[in-house]
C-alpha cells in the first residue's frame, strides 16, 4: 500500500544529519589524521505526528530559510587536520548519546560539529549571499536549550535538541528500520 503523504513529496528519502556532516565528503576526510571520522545521519517518515520514540521525543526541526540563490559554502576551506579530526569525533559521540539516550551528549555532539563546520567551511554559516545572522540564531537555541546545529549549510533548519517543547518547531518521525 503506498503511503498517502509520498504522493504529495515523491518518494525521494528525507534524512537529518546530527554530528559530523562535511566528514564524508573525501576532500575533509583525507585530512583526518585519526580516521575514520563518523559521520550520523538518521531517515525521516515526512509526517507530523508525535511518536514517543527517545530520539522522536528530544529533537526539534525550527524553520530558518532557503538557502539562498548563488550560496556556495566551499569558498572558504581550512581544512586543519585537528578541526577534522574533531569533527569525525562528533559523529562517534552523537552515536554513542542516542544508543545511551544521553540528551547532554547528543547536544554536546550538535554543539561542537556545528563549531568543527564553522572552523573548516566558515561560509556555511557566514555567506555573502545570506541575509540572515545565522550565526545569531544558532546562539539563541544553542545558549536556551541542550545544544542545536543546522540541518544544513545555509541554514535550512535549526535542529534543537531539548526535552522541553520548542516554540514553532516540527516533530519528526525517525524511521527505526
Amino acid at each position: 500500500m503506498r503511503d498517502p503523504i509520498a504522493s504529495i513529496v515523491g518518494n525521494i528519502p528525507h534524512r537529518m544529519a546530527l554530528a559530523g556532516g562535511w566528514i564524508d565528503q573525501p576532500f575533509v576526510s583525507r585530512h583526518n589524521p585519526s580516521p575514520p571520522g563518523s559521520m550520523v545521519v538518521v531517515s525521516l517518515e515526512p509526517n507530523l505526528w508525535f511518536m514517543d520514540r527517545w530520539l522522536e521525543e528530544v529533537i526539534h526541526f525550527v524553520p530558518i530559510g532557503q538557502r539562498p540563490e548563488g550560496y556556495n559554502p566551499l569558498g572558504i576551506k581550512n581544512l586543519d587536520p585537528e578541526w577534522i579530526r574533531q569533527l569525525g569525533q562528533t559523529g562517534k559521540d552523537c552515536f554513542d548519546a542516542i544508543a545511551a539516550k544521553d540528551i547532554r551528549g547528543l547536544a554536546a555532539s550538535m554543539n561542537r560539529c556545528m563549531a568543527c563546520w564553522e572552523a573548516i567551511l566558515p561560509q556555511t554559516v557566514k555567506h555573502p549571499t545570506i541575509q540572515i545572522d545565522l550565526k545569531r540564531i544558532l546562539s539563541y537555541y544553542q545558549q536556551r536549550y541542550a545544544g542545536a546545529m543546522y540541518s544544513g549549510c545555509g541554514g535550512g533548519y535549526a535542529i534543537v535538541a531539548s526535552e522541553e517543547p520548542v516554540p514553532g518547531a516540527l516533530k519528526v518521525k525517525v524511521k527505526t528500520c
